[in-house]
């Protein structure tokens, strides 16, 4: 078996997925019907989040979104457009790899994260 480097895994993972501009996140949110995640660890998340984001850390995200498993979160759903993020992009690009295998269809990350997003003068509050 080839061993890679976590760049290389992040990499392969964004030729995988679709990356998103801040600017294609925040015209998706303001449409509506969006789940927005956000994937970092808990004490990032507390020190600020994009708006009307769900945490789910990356750690637990299978289980979050396994609709089988008794921990499921109800926002997430196979079905439904799911927008993941985490502090710039490594991270949410391999979270969203991750539920396309899950069998979620409609699926993207924003690439910069949200250092990206706060930098273009988006909103961040404290959950």
């Amino acid at each position: 078996m080839e061993t890679k480097t976590a760049a290389q895994m992040i990499q392969e993972a964004r030729q995988r997925v679709q990356n998103l501009t801040v600017e294609e996140v925040a015209d998706e949110l303001a449409k509506g019907s969006v789940t927005l995640v956000d994937v970092r660890e808990q004490a990032e998340w507390e020190a600020g989040m994009i708006p009307g984001a769900m945490h789910a850390p990356r750690g637990l995200l299978e289980v979050a979104a396994d609709p089988t498993h008794p921990a499921h979160r109800k926002g997430l759903d196979p079905h439904q457009r799911v927008l993941l993020y985490c502090a710039t992009g490594g991270r949410s690009a391999l979270s969203a790899d991750t539920l396309q295998n899950m069998g979620y269809t409609n699926v993207a990350h924003l690439d910069g994260g949200i250092k990206a997003w706060a930098a273009s003068g988006r909103p961040v509050s404290k959950p």
